[in-house]
């Protein structure tokens, strides 16, 4: 009752003795029920494979697949370590300012200053070398 057969259609395979032999060497290593179902395995394995070497894949489905699942769950956690650091950053500028009365051309200079300092370290930026810097900065000017 509803049985779920799907239809086959016949096609004529006269493989080489060779060929013939390592079929039946292997299709019930590969536990398949039949050498056609074995043949039929193997031309879809086949078949994947010429479909990957069409869409330059480097990688089979499977194992693209797995990397892209990984890859989402590590954009998951950088997105909210990300979130986390705006945040801290959002409040430590907030009590910054709050301490502090900056007017635009301070704070022109101070961005200009930021953006140079970061592209020169490639945003590895800590506060000893930050703070070493600004104590150069006022020696110089206090020689002035």
């Amino acid at each position: 009752m509803g049985e779920n057969k799907t239809t086959k259609s016949r096609l004529t395979f006269r493989p080489s003795d060779e060929t013939r032999q390592r079929i039946e060497q292997w299709y019930k290593a590969d536990n398949c029920n039949s050498l056609n179902d074995f043949i039929e395995k193997a031309v879809n394995d086949y078949i994947d494979r010429l479909e990957i070497n069409d869409d330059n894949r480097v990688l089979p489905v499977a194992i693209s697949s797995a990397i892209d699942g990984r890859l989402g769950m590590l954009e998951k956690k950088l997105s909210a370590l990300s979130f986390n650091h705006a945040v801290e950053l959002d409040m430590l500028v907030g009590v910054i300012a709050g301490a502090f009365n900056f007017n635009r051309e301070d704070m022109k200079q101070l961005r200009a200053q930021s953006v140079k300092n970061v592209k020169a370290t490639n945003g590895r930026i800590s506060l000893e070398k930050r703070a070493q810097q600004t104590d150069e900065y006022e020696m110089d000017e206090a020689e002035w």
